[in-house]
Parts: structure tokens; sequence; C-alpha cells
């Protein structure tokens, strides 16, 4: 039986660690692409975690590049590629810089790999994914975006950290834009079945949902750039419940219509991810307050979008 393929596109940072975390699950060959002046960071990236192979235990092909034929025939595109955030610099501020980049790579992705399901994660998350899709014109089940994974296990640790208990005994849930636009939702939030709301008092679980939301702005301002162990997490456990079709209910930023009554936006909503991609969008009940912050989270997505499309008119 073949190994699945999956193709990284973007050799920084968070590139590198999708691969390596790829690799260490031992999810299939991976390509680590990047432009020809990079292509040197590529291939050495890609030696040497190919050389981590007999000491970590996998099997797999890695292969370091610049030429997009090499992505053919992947299961699975991670794009990553673009300008990190700078301190000061927000999301937004990425947008017209990011929107060249991320419609140059879909274009490769079009052209080389029509049948793959893409995974975004470039910044501002939003408006990259809606770049993707119209750009590839892939249908919506085959554009994702990483943003719900990462918040969501920021928040996870948070809250193990303020109880003193194991991360994998946290179970969240959060909706909406990514980072500042997030919408917490504190009463779906369990420890092992147990309410959070039993275990911590309301100020502390506040205090978590804040820091989730600026979480990547905290580590900027620590490192002077981004993070990229945990959004690189995030984007292969995505993959992995692709590549396994393993039909994982994970939050994403996915196309909703009628759901959450969006009207034909990608935002972040827990979605079933199996073989066909983003097989299926879970709605639940939201409460005046909840119903409310999503509204104003899948506003400022509309937002966004808009910027993209009075920028680049053929991506309206």
């Amino acid at each position: 039986m073949a190994r699945a393929k999956i193709s990284v596109i973007g050799a920084g940072n968070v590139g590198a660690s999708c691969a390596m975390w790829a690799a260490e699950k031992e999810l299939g060959d991976i390509v680590l692409l990047d432009i020809p002046d990079k292509v040197g960071v590529a291939q050495g990236k890609a030696i040497d975690l190919a050389c981590c192979a007999p000491i970590e235990r996998f099997d797999c092909n890695i292969l370091g590049t610049a030429d997009y034929a090499d992505i053919a025939n992947s299961d699975v595109v991670i794009v990553t590629a673009g300008i990190p955030r700078k301190p000061g610099m927000s999301r937004d501020d990425l947008i017209q810089t990011n929107v060249k980049i991320v419609k140059s790579v879909s274009e490769q992705i079009k052209q080389h790999a029509p049948d793959s399901v893409v995974i975004v994660v470039s910044n501002p998350l939003d408006a990259m994914v809606y770049t993707a899709w119209k750009t590839t014109g892939f249908p919506t089940n085959r554009i994702l975006g990483q943003a719900g994974c990462l918040d969501v296990a920021r928040f996870r640790t948070f809250i193990a950290w303020k109880i003193g208990c194991s991360v994998e005994d946290v179970s969240a849930l959060l909706l909406g834009g990514h980072g500042d636009d997030m919408v917490p939702l504190p009463r779906y939030t369990s420890v092992h079945g147990v309410p959070v709301s039993q275990l911590l008092p309301n100020e502390v679980i506040e205090e978590c949902v804040k820091r989730a939301m600026v979480g990547g702005g905290e580590i900027v301002k620590l490192m002077g750039t981004s993070a990229y162990y945990a959004p690189a997490s995030g984007s292969v456990q995505m993959a992995e419940a692709i590549i396994k079709d393993k039909k994982r209910i994970l939050p994403c930023a996915a196309y909703c219509n009628a759901e959450y009554n969006v009207g034909g936006y990608f935002v972040g909503v827990p979605a079933i991810l199996g073989s066909g991609g983003m097989e299926k969008v879970i709605t639940i009940d939201l409460e005046g307050d909840e119903q409310k912050l999503m509204d104003d989270s899948v506003s400022h997505v509309k937002d966004l979008v808009k910027v993209v499309a009075d920028l680049f008119p053929e991506l309206a």
C-alpha cells in the first residue's frame, strides 16, 4: 500500500515544525517546499529531519525542494507561506503581502495537486483561507484553515495549569475567528466530564479565555516572532484526521452557509474531518451572548474578506 503524501509549503519555523510532527507521527512521505532563494533551507531541514528517523523510528521519504512538480499526488497540502507577524503588527497588517503569496501558492496547488485537501495556516487566517478557496476553485470541503485547534489547545493548556491536572483530561470548544475574534464557550468546557465551572471560579476561567485570545501576541512579544510549535501541531492534527479518515470533530476554519447563519464564509466551527476533508459542520445551540459574540466575529471575517476583494478584484 502506497504511503500518504503531505506537502508543506514554506520551510520556515511553522513549516519545518509541521514536517517534524508529521514525520514523528509517521503520516506519510513529506515534501517541504520553499521559494528558490530558500531552497537550501528546505533541503537542509529535510535532510536534518530525515536523520532523526533512525532515532525516532519512523520511515518516510522527506524531500526539500523549490519545484512545485514535487507536490504532485499530495493527499494534504499545508500552506504556511507568508511573512510572520512582528511585534506591534496585527494580523490584519499582513493582509496585502500575504494575499499575494497565498494566491501564488494556491495557483501552483491547483496545477500540481488538484485532488488534495488544503490546510491554510498563513495569517490573517480567515482571509487567507478565502484566498486559497477562490484561487484554487476547489470545493469547500477541501479547503480548511487551522486556527481552532491551536486556540483550543492554548485554552486547554491554561485551564489545566490552573487546575493542576493533565491537559489530556480537559475538553473545550471555541468558535469564530482566530485569536482576538474567537468566541469562548466555557459552558462546553469540561475536565474528564466535570464542568469546568465546578472546578474554577468564573474569573479564573475568564482569565484563561483572555490569555488564549491573545496567546499569539504574548509569544510574539516574548520572542519577537510568531509561535510555531503549537500552530504546526494543530495543523498536523487536522492532517492526521484526514489521512487516516478518523472522522474527528476538530475546531477549524470551515465553510459555513446556513450553519450559524454565516452566509458563505470560512469561520471557526467544530467539524468532522475525514478522507473527504471537511465532511460536516457541527452546529450547537448558542445562548444570546454567545450568538452575539459569534455574529461579531463573523462580521470581522466578512470585513477581512472585503479587504481582500477590494485589493484583489479577481478574488471577489
